[in-house]
C-alpha cells in the first residue's frame, strides 16, 4: 500500500481551493455531531481525550479521533517550552485507510490546526455575531490569528479596519501584517504594543470582534474596555491555568432569558461542553454550570431543523448602548475537538486527490509506493 505526504506547502496550496463557506459548513456537520451523538452502542464518532507526554524541550500530544462515516485520524503536536516558531506549532496528522486500518496519508498540520479552528469560529460569528463587522481587534501574532483574520476578512466584506495586537513589535506580527493587507489591500491594518493601554482601551471599545489566541494566563484586558454586543472569540486558552479574559466579561456572555425571541440572548457558545468544562481555564475560574452555556452544534441542529432559523444579531452601528460598557456581549469558548482534525484532514486528503487526477496544479504531495 503507497502512503501520501502533503507538506506544508502542499496543505496550503491545497486549502486555497476552499471558500470560507466549504470550511465553516464541515464544522457545522463536526459541531452537529458532537452535540447529537448520543448512542453509545453504536456511536457515530469516537474523540477520546487528549494523551500527553513531557520531553525535555516541548510536550506531545496524541489526539486520536474518529468520524465513522468520514474516516480516522491521530494528531500528534508538540508545544514547545520557550521558543517560538514563526510557522507555527510542530503537528502532524495521520489517516487511516478504511479497509486495512494501515497508514493511508501523512498531513503537516502546522496551519491545518489553526484553519480548523478559524473555521469553527467563523461560524459562531455567522450564527450569533453582528451582521456587519467593521473593526476587527486580534490579540496574538500566530498561525491561529493569520487564519482567523483571513478567514473572517474573506466572508465579511463590511470589516473596514483592523488591529493586531502583540507584546512587541516583532519579525511574527510585521509577516502577518504584511500577508493580511497583500490578500486584503481595502481593509485598514494597525499593529498595537499590548502595554500601550490608553490606546488598547480605545480601540476596544470600537472592535464588533475581539478574536483572542495567546496562551496567557492572566486576563489581557479588563471586560469594562469591550463594548456591548462585541463578540467574543477565545481560541488560546487549553489548561484551567489558562485565561485571557476576566470572570466579569465571561458572566456578560452567560445567558439570559428572552422571550421576544424564545431563546436566550445574549450567549456563551463552546465547541463542547465537556472539554471546555475539563480545560477551558476562563469558564472554571467563572466557576459556570453546563447549563450556562450552549454548544455551538445546537444551534447548527437547531437551525437545521427550522428553515426560518434566525438568531437575533445585531448592526454594528446599534451594537453599543451604554457608556460604561457593562451591558451583554456573544462569546466562543473553543478548546479544539478530535473530530475538527478528522474532518479537515479527510478533506484536505480528498482535494488533493482530485486534483492529483485532474492535473490541474501539477503533482499534489508525495507518494511513497509500496509503504506498507
Amino acid at each position: 500500500m503507497s502512503l501520501l505526504v502533503l507538506t506544508r506547502e502542499d496543505v496550503i496550496q491545497i486549502t486555497a481551493k476552499f471558500t470560507p463557506q466549504a470550511l465553516q459548513a464541515l464544522m457545522e456537520d463536526v459541531f452537529a455531531l458532537i452535540s447529537s451523538d448520543s448512542s453509545e452502542d453504536h456511536p457515530k464518532s469516537y474523540s477520546p481525550h487528549r494523551i500527553s507526554i513531557p520531553a525535555e524541550n516541548h510536550k506531545v500530544l496524541f489526539m486520536p479521533a474518529r468520524i465513522s462515516s468520514v474516516g480516522t485520524t491521530v494528531k500528534v503536536v508538540s508545544t514547545p517550552s520557550n521558543a517560538e516558531d514563526a510557522r507555527g506549532i510542530p503537528g502532524s496528522t495521520l489517516m487511516m485507510d478504511k479497509n486495512t486500518g494501515a497508514v493511508k496519508a501523512i498531513v503537516n498540520a502546522r496551519s491545518l490546526t489553526a484553519l480548523r479552528n478559524a473555521a469553527g469560529s467563523l461560524l459562531s460569528t455567522t450564527l450569533v455575531g453582528p451582521k456587519l463587522p467593521t473593526h476587527v481587534v486580534a490579540f496574538g501574532a500566530g498561525q491561529q490569528i493569520l487564519a482567523h483574520l483571513d478567514l473572517h476578512f474573506r466572508a465579511f466584506g463590511s470589516v473596514r479596519s483592523c488591529t493586531i495586537v502583540n507584546r512587541t513589535l516583532n519579525d511574527r506580527v510585521s509577516t502577518i501584517v504584511s500577508e493580511l493587507q497583500t490578500k486584503h489591500p481595502t481593509v485598514q491594518l494597525e499593529i498595537l504594543v499590548s502595554t500601550e493601554k490608553e490606546a488598547l482601551r480605545d480601540t476596544l471599545s470600537k472592535a464588533s470582534i475581539v478574536i483572542c489566541a495567546t496562551p496567557s494566563r492572566v486576563p489581557l484586558f479588563p471586560s469594562s474596555w469591550v463594548a456591548n454586543w462585541t463578540h467574543v472569540i477565545l481560541i488560546g486558552s487549553y489548561t484551567p491555568e489558562m485565561k485571557e479574559v476576566d470572570t466579569d466579561l465571561v458572566m456578560r456572555a452567560v445567558s439570559i432569558s428572552n422571550q421576544t425571541h424564545g431563546r436566550s440572548s445574549p450567549i456563551l457558545l463552546v465547541d463542547s461542553v465537556s472539554a471546555c468544562f475539563t480545560e477551558a481555564g476562563e469558564l472554571l475560574e467563572a466557576k459556570l454550570r453546563a447549563d450556562q452555556v450552549v454548544e455551538i452544534g445546537k444551534l447548527v441542529l437547531e437551525r437545521q431543523g427550522d428553515t426560518t432559523w434566525d438568531y437575533p444579531r445585531w448592526e454594528t452601528s446599534i451594537r453599543s448602548d451604554a457608556l460604561d460598557f457593562q451591558g451583554p456581549i456573544t462569546m466562543f469558548k473553543s478548546v479544539g475537538v478530535g473530530l475538527q482534525d478528522v474532518a479537515i484532514a479527510c478533506a484536505v486528503i480528498e482535494k488533493a486527490e482530485e486534483m492529483e487526477r485532474q492535473m490541474t496544479e501539477g503533482s499534489i504531495g508525495v507518494v511513497v509506493p509500496n509503504f506498507d
